[in-house]
């Protein structure tokens, strides 16, 4: 079900109800996430919404969640096939996420959850596979808050023009390694003040903005929230970012391996909130780290393998994880330690676990439920962290290491007990095929690479 629409909506449905009558907003866009973490769903009549899809919400057919990366339709899917006639789905508005999009002129969005012609949620949906770990932690009277740091890469040329290129020989927007750097970075100011300010106008809390270490590679950050509006305000951002990268003449790209240089990463920093506040701090324990916490860390220390493929869900996502690259290799937590896949990070109240697992391509929803489900796993089990690593975790001896292959991760994901527990049979199944389809689809494909090396040569 739906939140209720509240004060704390960055638009409410009364005010866009005034908007619409002076003719200041004309289109809402109903949306949500697919399983790549896209944004779909259609464009409708602002006064049909305020009068109609608010309350009752509009159809979009279930494919939406059984195709490929190509939006091809693939096989292997309970919910969605020829033989079940390809069906509708209903998109129900969550009001308190309704808001203007300032990028797009006399527009606002609202992002939906997914249900069935009889109301029964649509269990798969990266939103409700979300849900139901939230509502676990609820169970507990804890909440997750969360924030995810995103990184992309900036081209100058733009996306029509990337396309017909094949992506290749692109212009990056930055010359060298630019991380911190101010002066390379300011090159691109006017398309990150852009995305800044479109994504205030859309009520995400702006924090930083910062160069990173590959060519055109940058950073926005903005300010933790509750996990599910943290994963909401994800999804339009990485849509929005695009679209005004693609109204600057640019295109921008969150792959998580673009190049042989550093990846795009998004770290997640998550932390649990108690009737009394912080569930991961106390002050009489060392470092600061509550029982909670410590369980929460080992549970997810033992869960990573298996779950990996909620936040790596690609066959490129496994290519960015490479030694010295800042993106992890070694199943290991340390304190502010950077070569680990779990870094703590925050002192007091503040104090949190960050995941650097995932990469710019993961879907938030996703990672997000996998992160949870792992973590109570070990607070449920009472599992005790291991020492914090404290040195260079790539070169760590008797530490376990992340999946290496997308295949590799669907094997662990579907021999897991966890998973089928924590997230449902259905859930299971469904992510699997996905994998399933792409790495099919990647080994049936003669790249670029193969070529190379084999036209002339051998």
């Amino acid at each position: 079900m739906a939140r209720e629409e509240s004060a704390g909506a960055p638009l409410s449905l009364g005010a866009l109800d005034q908007m619409v009558g002076i003719g200041e907003v004309d289109t809402v866009i109903v949306a949500f996430a697919d399983m790549q973490g896209r944004l779909v769903g259609k464009r409708v009549s602002a006064r049909l919404f305020v009068d109609e899809v608010a309350a009752h919400g509009a159809e979009c057919c279930n494919y939406l969640l059984a195709v490929d990366v190509e939006m091809n339709t693939v096989a292997g899917y309970a919910m969605s096939s020829w033989e079940t006639g390809y069906g509708d789905m209903v998109m129900t508005p969550d009001l308190f996420t309704l808001r203007l999009v300032p990028w797009l002129p006399a527009t606002a969005l609202v992002i939906a959850d997914l249900a069935w012609a009889d109301g029964s949620p649509v269990a798969v949906a990266p939103r409700a596979v979300l849900r139901r770990q939230l509502d676990r932690l609820a169970e507990r009277g804890l909440t997750a808050d969360l924030a995810t740091e995103l990184e992309f890469m900036v081209f100058d040329e733009p996306y029509r023009q990337a396309w017909a290129a094949g992506y290749r020989g692109l212009t990056p927007a930055s010359d060298y390694n630019i991380d911190y750097a101010v002066l390379a970075s300011s090159r691109m100011e006017p398309l990150l003040r852009d995305i800044r300010q479109g994504m205030q106008g859309a009520g995400l809390q702006f924090e930083a903005v910062k160069g990173e270490c590959n060519r055109g590679q940058q950073e926005i950050g903005f300010r933790y929230d509750e996990a599910l509006i943290t994963c909401d305000n994800h999804t339009i951002y990485k849509n929005g970012a695009k679209e005004i990268a693609d109204q600057h003449g640019k295109s921008l790209t969150f792959m998580a391996k673009y190049d042989e240089r550093e990846g795009n990463s998004c770290h997640i920093h998550l932390s649990l909130r108690g009737p009394d506040g912080s569930a991961f701090f106390d002050r009489d324990r060392p470092n600061g780290m509550s029982g909670i916490f410590c369980s929460f860390v080992a549970g997810l220390l033992a869960t990573l393998p298996e779950l990996t493929l909620f936040h790596a869900p690609n066959i490129n996502s496994y290519k960015r994880f490479a030694d010295g690259s800042f993106a992890p290799t070694a199943i290991a937590w340390g304190l502010d330690n950077r070569t680990c896949a779990l870094r703590v990070v925050g002192h007091g109240r503040n104090i949190r676990v960050e995941c650097r697992v995932p990469g710019g391509d993961v879907n938030p929803y996703l990672a997000v439920a996998a992160l949870i489900a792992g973590g109570l796993y070990g607070v449920e089990q009472g599992l005790e962290a291991p020492e914090p690593y404290p040195g260079n975790a790539y070169g760590a001896t008797g530490v376990e290491r992340l999946p290496a292959t997308l295949a590799e991760a669907a094997a662990l994901f579907e021999g897991s007990t966890l998973a089928r527990q924590a997230f449902g049979d259905d859930v299971v199944a469904h992510y699997l095929n996905n994998a399933r389809v792409e790495v099919a689809a990647f080994n049936a494909t003669v790249t670029d690479w193969e070529r190379m090396r084999g036209f002339e040569r051998l």
